[in-house]
């Protein structure tokens, strides 16, 4: 199930705004083409600026989301028309005969059961034309991202068009590896009301996710790293074969 932040209208909403700088995805559009991908499947598409992106430079996107919320932001923005937009998961992905499929920023992460993640991984597979991609990206554990997620390093102050000022900040409620759990909190000035969103995220190891692939029927072929984020990030492309 996705978290509030992308299930509740008024936070999904403010995705976009306070998180608008989204060269992480530069990479995956690199790669895009370097694969001469022309039909992608975008599996926890959100919003949707991953697949807009491509979809703009006249590649052929689905984009899947499980949060209605999110979605409907994706389907007001401009050119979304040229998208397909499926409510679901990777299983619910149909049969495209896609050249790529990605899993950008956290999507792969927020996949936290292990029957779930198998899930992902066959949905993936049975959208991916034979000799398509899996690419997508998880954390290092090794670099404990999370004991850089406080109220003091995360607290800002967004204004936000047409809602005015928003205070947000996050807070790590919980660390049982390789689950760790944090909680978002957002305050709107213009009512004053305060809204939160719980996430769980999973910290696979390399070993764990090629050992997933393999078991999912994908060949790995390597592990990159992520650009913008230097020593923090394990890229996987994985091909089915």
């Amino acid at each position: 199930m996705a978290d509030e932040g992308f299930t509740d209208p008024r936070l999904a909403a403010l995705h976009d705004p306070l998180d608008p700088d989204r060269s992480d995805l530069d990479a995956y559009v690199r790669m895009v083409e370097e694969f001469g991908a022309r039909r992608v499947v975008d599996i926890g598409c959100g919003t949707g600026v991953f697949a807009l992106l491509l979809a703009g430079a006249g590649v052929e996107v689905v984009g899947v989301d499980p949060a209605a919320a999110s979605l409907d932001v994706a389907r007001r923005k401009p050119g979304a028309a040229a998208v397909r937009w499926v409510l679901g998961d990777a299983s619910d992905l149909p049969p495209v005969g896609a050249d790529l499929a990605t899993m950008t920023a956290n999507a792969a992460q927020e996949v936290v059961g292990p029957e779930a993640w198998r899930r992902t991984l066959r949905g993936a597979r049975a959208a991916l034309r034979p000799g398509g991609r899996l690419v997508f990206e998880t954390r290092d554990p090794a670099a404990r991202a999370w004991e850089e997620w406080n109220r003091e390093a995360s607290y800002r102050v967004t204004e936000v068009p047409g809602t005015g000022a928003v205070e947000s900040w996050v807070e790590v409620t919980d660390v049982s590896l390789p689950l760790v759990t944090f909680r978002w909190t957002y305050r709107f000035a213009a009512d004053g009301q305060v809204l939160t969103s719980d996430s769980t995220l999973r910290f696979r190891g390399r070993p764990e996710v090629e050992a997933d692939l393999l078991a999912e029927g994908y060949v790995p072929l390597e592990v990159r790293d992520a650009p913008d984020r230097p020593g923090r990030e394990f890229v996987f492309v994985a091909r089915r074969p």
